[in-house]
């Protein structure tokens, strides 16, 4: 199993960072490996809620089913399944004065022979850990609206 785990501050409020996070469909913005990520079915987010996601790792494209199977207000848990890995992504919030610590975490487990992998991938998965606490304040700035100056950057 790999996991990587980032820690972040965002001049966003709480509640605005967990409804955009909420929407797995919002990965395409911070992502860096996501090409396409779309909602399967409708209503209401809640446990349960489905996403179809294509993403590329190593010049090769592969799609996992996520589920959201944890949406408390501080914390959202989505998993996502395929023949080859399990793919888990945990986001914990904390207020902060008005703005928002996020910790995330992703932790993937591959399947049969891709297992023996693992060992090999490590260092690519924290690369990409790197690049999601960069990208991930700049896509809720966007979204969420330009934090004022000095602010929102990871820890």
């Amino acid at each position: 199993m790999i996991e990587v785990e980032r820690v972040m501050t965002v001049d966003q409020p709480l509640a605005d960072v967990v409804g955009f996070l909420a929407d797995f469909s919002n990965t395409e913005m911070w992502d860096p490996g996501t090409v396409a990520c779309d909602r399967v079915g409708g209503g209401a987010l809640s446990v349960g809620s489905e996403w179809r996601n294509v993403s590329e790792f190593r010049g090769r494209r592969t799609e996992l089913r996520y589920r959201l199977v944890r949406f408390d207000p501080d914390h959202l848990t989505f998993v996502g399944e395929n023949k080859t890995a399990t793919s888990t992504d945990d986001l914990r919030f904390e207020d902060d004065g008005g703005r928002t610590r996020l910790t995330y975490r992703a932790r993937v487990e591959f399947n049969g022979l891709a297992r023996m992998a693992t060992p090999l991938l490590k260092r690519e998965f924290e690369r990409i850990g790197d690049e999601v606490s960069e990208r991930l304040p700049e896509a809720l700035d966007r979204a969420l609206g330009t934090p004022p100056p000095g602010g929102g950057r990871p820890q």
